[in-house]
C-alpha cells in the first residue's frame, strides 16, 4: 500500500524500511531505551509496519502487531522531531485504522505516555475497564541483554520459580 499527500508518502513496503533510522530512534526513545538492533529487527519482521516517507528519506514509522482477524497493538509510532506539526502523525494512524487487513477486528490497543489526544482523533478512548487488564513489563530487558550478549529471560516472578507472594 502507498498513498501520497503532497511531498510526503506512506507505504507498507518492507523494502522501503530504513530500519538503521528506525533503530537509532527508539534506541533513545521513553519507551524502548537501549533496545538492541536485532530486537528491532525481530520486531519488524512480526508486524505490519508503516513508514512515513519525504522522497527516499523515512520521517516517520509505525508498527501493528495483529492476527488480522481479532487483535491490534498499535507499537512503536514516531514522526522525526524536524517533521513534527505537519499532521503526519494523524495521517499514519488514519492510514493505519483504513487498512484493508485490519478492518473488522474486535479490538485494538496501544500504550502512550503523551499522544493521548492524537490517538482519540482517530477512535482510542481510555481503557473502560483497567482491571481487566493485566501486564508484564519488564524495563530492564535490554540492558540484560547488553551485558550478557545474548538474550534475556525473563525477570524473575515474585516469590521465585513458582510465582508465590
Amino acid at each position: 500500500m502507498e498513498i501520497r499527500r503532497g511531498r510526503f508518502e506512506i507505504s507498507t513496503n518492507p523494502a522501503r524500511l530504513d530500519r538503521g533510522r528506525i533503530h537509532e530512534f527508539l534506541s533513545t526513545s521513553y519507551w524502548a531505551p537501549g533496545i538492541p538492533r536485532e530486537v528491532v529487527d525481530r520486531s519488524i519482521e512480526g508486524s505490519v509496519c508503516f513508514g512515513v516517507y519525504e522522497g527516499d528519506a523515512q520521517v516517520g514509522f509505525a508498527r501493528i502487531i495483529t492476527d488480522r482477524a481479532t487483535f491490534a497493538y498499535v507499537a512503536d509510532v514516531f514522526v522525526l522531531e524536524s517533521h513534527r506539526g505537519q499532521g503526519l502523525g494523524l495521517w499514519l494512524m488514519e492510514t493505519i485504522r483504513a487498512h484493508p487487513d485490519l478492518q473488522g477486528l474486535r479490538r485494538w490497543s496501544l500504550v502512550t505516555r503523551d499522544a493521548h489526544a492524537l490517538y482519540r482523533r482517530v477512535g482510542f478512548a481510555d481503557v473502560s475497564n483497567p482491571a481487566r487488564w493485566m501486564e508484564i513489563v519488564d524495563r530492564d530487558v535490554y540492558r540484560r541483554s547488553a551485558a550478557s550478549g545474548r538474550p534475556s529471560p525473563p525477570a524473575p516472578l515474585p516469590g521465585g520459580e513458582g510465582g508465590e507472594p
